[in-house]
Formats: C-alpha cells, sequence, structure tokens
C-alpha cells in the first residue's frame, strides 16, 4: 500500500523520541526532546500501516498523537550526520499530548532610555549575541538557494547555533529572490519566510533581517541593474514593505537591517552599483552612484528615511538599523555617518562590523569607541580574519563595556565536522576553533 504524506501537527509537542527500528546490529537512538521537536514541525513525514508499525501505534495510542513514518534510505538525526539504515522497518515519531514547556518569545525594544535593548513584557536587558548564517560552507549557496528543496538543512542548522549558545541569527535576504519585478514580490519566498519566522520562534532564536542583498552578482536582475536612482530605490522600498508586512507580528523578529554595508559614490559618478567581491560574492552595496550636487548627508537621509517609512507602514514594533563598514578603523579621523544627527534620527541602535588586524587592538577599540554615541551598539559582524583568536577574544572583552551584542559566524559545520575533515584546511582549522572559543564564550555569558 501507498504510504500517503502528511504534516505533522505543529501545536502538540512536548516529550518526543525518535526510536528506530532497523536490523539487530543497529542500536536505536534517542535524541534531545527540543531537537525532535523541531525535526517534527518542520518536516513532513510519510503515514505506513505496517503490522510491525501497528504494533508499537497500538502500544501507545492512548497518547492519541502518534505519526509512523517510513523514512528514505537514510535519515538526518542531527547535527547533520547522515546514518545510513540497512533493512529499516520503521522510524516512529510519538508526541506525547502535552503542551510545549518553550515559554514564547518576548519582542524586543529599546528601553525608555533607548540605551539598551530589552524584552517587552519584562524590561530586562537583553544582549544579542548570535551569528551570521549567510551561505552554506558545502555550497557556498545562500539560504534563498536550498531552504527549498533542503528545508531540513536549515532547521539543523538552527539547532547547531542554538547549542552553540546563541540567541540571534543574522539572515540575508536577496532583492532578486523576494522581488519579482519592479512592482510584484515574490510570494513562495515571502511564504518561506514566514516559516522560517516560525522555526526561529520555535527554536527560541532571534533574527537580524538584513535586506536588498546582491551577494550573487548572476542572481541580480537586469531590470533592476537598469533602474536609474529613484526607480531603484522605490523598488526597495516595496521589497521592505513586502518583508515587514510578512513579519510585523513575529516576536523572533530582533531588527530589521536596512541594508549590508552600503556606501556612497565619492566626487566622481560611478558606473557600478555593486563595488569589491569577497569568495565570489558582492557584499557592498552603492546606493548612489552620482551624488548630482547633492551632499552625502541629504543622500543617505533620504535613502535611510524612505525605507524606514516603507516598513513602518506595516511596523511600528521593530527595530531598524543599517549595517556599516567603521571606515574610522582605515581612517581614525573618520566619524560616524550613517549614525550621525545629519542621516540617522530614524534608526534606532548602531550596528558596525568589526574585524581587527592582528597586533592592532588598541586601534580597534579606539575605532569602537567612536560609534558609543548613547544608542545600543551591536558589532554585527565580527571574525578573527584579520587577527588571533586570542586578539579577537581580547577586543571582545575590552569593549563589552560598551557593546549591547556580539555577532560571528556560522557556515553550516560544526566544529566536530571541521575536526572530522578528510582534508583539512588553515581555513577549516580557524573555522573550528573560533566555534569552539565561541561555544565557550556563551558559555560564560549564560
Amino acid at each position: 500500500m501507498e504510504p500517503a504524506t502528511f504534516p505533522s501537527p505543529p501545536d502538540r509537542r512536548q516529550n518526543l523520541f525518535l526510536e528506530k527500528a532497523i536490523s539487530q546490529q543497529s542500536p536505536g537512538i534517542r535524541l534531545k526532546a527540543e531537537k525532535v521537536k523541531r525535526f517534527a514541525e518542520h518536516r513532513y513525514f510519510h503515514i505506513t500501516n505496517t503490522p510491525a508499525a501497528l504494533r508499537h501505534f497500538s502500544a501507545i495510542s492512548a497518547f492519541n498523537s502518534v505519526l509512523v513514518v517510513l523514512p528514505p534510505p537514510s535519515i538526518r538525526v542531527s547535527l547533520k550526520s547522515v546514518i545510513p539504515i540497512p533493512r529499516i522497518l520503521f522510524v516512529l515519531l510519538s508526541v506525547l499530548c502535552v503542551k510545549t514547556s518553550n515559554a514564547a518569545l518576548d519582542h524586543i525594544q529599546l528601553s525608555d532610555d533607548k540605551t539598551r535593548f530589552v524584552f517587552a513584557q519584562s524590561g530586562a536587558t537583553f544582549r544579542p549575541w548570535g551569528v551570521n548564517y549567510d551561505h552554506n560552507e558545502n555550497t557556498g549557496g545562500l539560504i534563498e538557494d536550498y531552504w527549498e528543496n533542503d528545508w531540513e538543512t536549515v532547521v539543523e542548522d538552527f539547532d547547531e547555533i542554538k547549542d552553540l549558545g546563541a540567541n540571534t541569527i543574522r539572515i540575508h535576504l536577496q532583492l532578486g529572490k523576494f522581488m519579482d519585478s519592479p512592482e510584484e514580490p515574490n510570494a513562495a519566498n515571502l511564504k518561506r519566510l514566514g516559516k522560517l519566522l516560525r522555526l526561529a520562534e520555535n527554536t527560541g532564536l532571534y533574527l537580524d533581517l538584513t535586506g536588498l542583498g546582491c551577494y550573487h552578482k548572476h542572481d541580480v536582475p537586469e531590470w533592476y541593474d537598469a533602474l536609474p536612482e529613484s526607480r531603484r530605490w522605490d523598488v526597495q522600498a516595496r521589497f521592505w514593505d513586502a518583508i515587514a508586512e510578512t513579519c510585523n507580528q513575529s516576536p523572533a523578529v530582533f531588527c530589521y537591517d536596512l541594508m549590508n554595508e552600503p556606501v556612497l559614490a565619492g566626487k566622481k559618478a560611478e558606473t557600478e552599483w555593486l563595488t569589491g567581491e569577497l569568495g565570489g560574492k558582492h557584499f557592498v552595496q552603492r546606493i548612489t552612484l552620482d551624488l548630482a550636487g547633492r551632499t552625502r548627508e541629504e543622500v543617505a537621509k533620504a535613502w535611510v528615511d524612505k525605507l524606514v517609512a516603507a516598513i513602518r507602514k506595516h511596523d511600528e514594533r521593530h527595530l531598524i538599523t543599517v549595517g556599516v563598514i567603521p571606515w574610522a578603523l582605515t581612517w581614525p579621523q573618520a566619524n560616524p555617518f550613517f549614525y550621525s544627527d545629519a542621516v540617522g534620527e530614524n534608526l534606532d541602535f548602531a550596528s558596525v562590523h568589526f574585524y581587527p588586524r592582528q597586533g592592532e587592538v588598541d586601534k580597534a577599540l579606539a575605532a569602537l569607541r567612536k560609534y558609543d554615541l548613547g544608542v545600543p551598539l551591536v558589532v554585527e559582524e565580527t571574525f578573527p580574519l584579520k587577527c588571533t583568536p586570542d586578539e579577537l577574544e581580547e577586543f571582545m572583552e575590552r569593549s563589552d563595556e560598551i557593546v549591547d551584542g556580539w555577532i560571528s559566524f556560522y557556515w553550516g559545520k560544526t566544529a566536530e565536522e571541521y575536526g572530522a575533515d578528510p582534508e583539512p584546511s588553515l581555513a577549516g582549522a580557524l573555522k573550528k576553533t573560533w566555534i569552539e572559543r565561541y561555544r565557550e564564550l556563551s558559555a560564560n555569558r549564560r
């Protein structure tokens, strides 16, 4: 008999276990309840009525909430380890009918004096401690490249990030994946974004939603690249209009980041919207190609205000920021631009991206202090890319009194997976070391 496919019900989850009845040589596996909870809520299962399954169903039918599932020849169970299953008989997912014990996420807002993040209900201080989840290590794909056909990877990565001790994930949304035309958003990806919000809520993680990405140049629509500045800004506003309408009710939204590392043209007019390349990705984007007699402050303020207005049409609650390059790290006399009085009055907090150089921790600290502006400060990107892990930890410890949140990186591989790589690399060894260090730092912050 061909099995039917049903979604697992999302509202009856508490004590769960995944039991494998396979060959005598293979022991059963018992997983953490919370991991199986998310496994159940974000996957689909095949229902079968094999005699063996029915016997197990009868044994626990009093719980009235059992799914008997027949998996493929291999099944992912945790930490993305793929377990071969010879002569599998069945997989049983048992869900006891008890209300979930996970406390619902509380919305994050600014304190009354606007100097720190707080939980809306309790008023207690919230400190973002998280990772950028910007691409998959194995494929280089961005989340929109695989969340349709490989959703289980997203679920497992969220589990692993949670296990690291993080409370926040920075997600990078690409404009070309969310806008089908200058006027029409992509309904399918907006729906998947809603699914991601539910996953974050169930996992207990907040999302820093960074938008307008053009990281993969081949994914940037030709029609978008051809638009003049004013119409390009219109599309960007429609992007944020659609995102905010989708996300406005979710407590999992920590903030909206208008764009990753926006820059402006200089005295000369430019011809390319994207600038620089790192690992095949373009992380820096111009918001204008020509100042056309305007000051840089006038252009930046008009752009920020337009996008903030698009968000606020649907969402008056969630925080808004812009993740910027700290030019003071390169030019010590440079001052914050997007967070200046002339530009940033409608931004809620400061976000900067810091990669201290080896032997220059003091210089990095001096540059960071320029962003201590009386509003919360989040280091939205950091990693020992140009310094040692010890130096980065020193930088974090010495600046902790002025920094309200830290967001590093996670590329979909655990420290154990990097360690098991049959062809280890220096980059892999560094990532393994930092993930282990990050886990230790997480434990100290609890």
